[in-house]
C-alpha cells in the first residue's frame, strides 16, 4: 500500500486530530514526506467534490465530513439502523439506570465483563453522564442516566422505570443456575456446609 493509502487509514481510524510526526513514526517515513501527502491529499479531496474534508486542526490533521452532506448525514442519523444500542451498551445502560450512581468497576461486576467501551459509547450519545465520585480510595467516576435517557425512553422520571423484580427470575431457578458455579454444595437450610 503506498503512503497515501496508510495515511488516509490512519486518519479513518483515529479520534482525534493527528501530528505529521505521529503518522511519520507509524508508517515509518520522514515528517517532510508524510506533511506533503497530508497537503496533497487535502488538496485532491477538496477538488474532487469529495464528501470527505482533511483539516489541519489543534495541532494535527483530521478527516471530517464536507459541511455540504450535513442535511443527509442529518436523516441517515435518524434511521433506525444508526440509532440502535448494541447489546452490551442496553445491558449496561440498564445497570446504570438501575443501580445509578454506579462506578465502571460495579457495572462490570454486574455484567461479567469489562463495560468501559460500552459507558464511553453512552456517554458519547448523551444517555448516561458522570455524575460525581465515589468516596474512599480512588474515588471512581460514578455514573447517572440523563434527562436525554428518560425522554428516549418516555418518561417522566427513574420511578417510572418498570420494577426490576418483574424481570428476575424466581428463587429456585436462580439457585439451580448457580450451582455449577458453587465450591461447596448448600445443604438444605440454604448454608454451605
Amino acid at each position: 500500500m503506498d503512503l497515501r493509502g496508510v495515511i488516509e487509514a490512519i486518519l479513518f481510524a483515529a479520534e482525534d486530530p493527528l501530528r505529521a510526526s505521529e503518522i511519520a513514526e507509524v508508517t515509518e517515513r520522514p515528517t517532510k514526506d508524510v506533511e506533503i501527502e497530508l497537503a496533497a491529499l487535502r488538496d485532491d479531496l477538496a477538488a474532487n467534490g469529495s464528501g470527505i474534508v482533511l483539516r489541519e486542526v489543534a495541532g494535527g490533521w483530521r478527516a471530517y465530513t464536507h459541511p455540504d452532506a450535513r442535511p443527509y448525514l442529518e436523516r441517515f442519523a435518524q434511521t433506525e439502523r444508526v440509532t440502535r444500542l448494541s447489546k452490551a451498551a442496553v445491558e449496561t445502560l440498564a445497570v446504570v439506570a438501575y443501580k445509578q450512581p454506579v462506578s465502571r468497576g460495579q457495572v462490570a461486576e454486574v455484567r461479567g465483563v469489562d463495560s468501559e467501551q460500552a459507558l464511553r459509547t453512552l456517554e458519547r450519545r448523551g444517555l448516561i453522564e458522570e455524575v460525581g465520585r465515589a468516596p474512599g480510595p480512588g474515588q471512581a467516576l460514578l455514573y447517572g442516566t440523563t434527562h436525554l435517557f428518560m425522554e428516549k425512553l418516555g418518561i417522566r422520571s427513574l420511578a417510572d422505570l418498570p420494577p426490576l423484580a418483574d424481570h428476575v427470575p424466581p428463587a429456585d431457578v436462580v439457585e439451580t443456575l448457580e450451582e455449577p458455579f458453587r465450591s461447596e454444595p448448600l445443604s438444605s437450610n440454604g448454608s454451605t456446609s
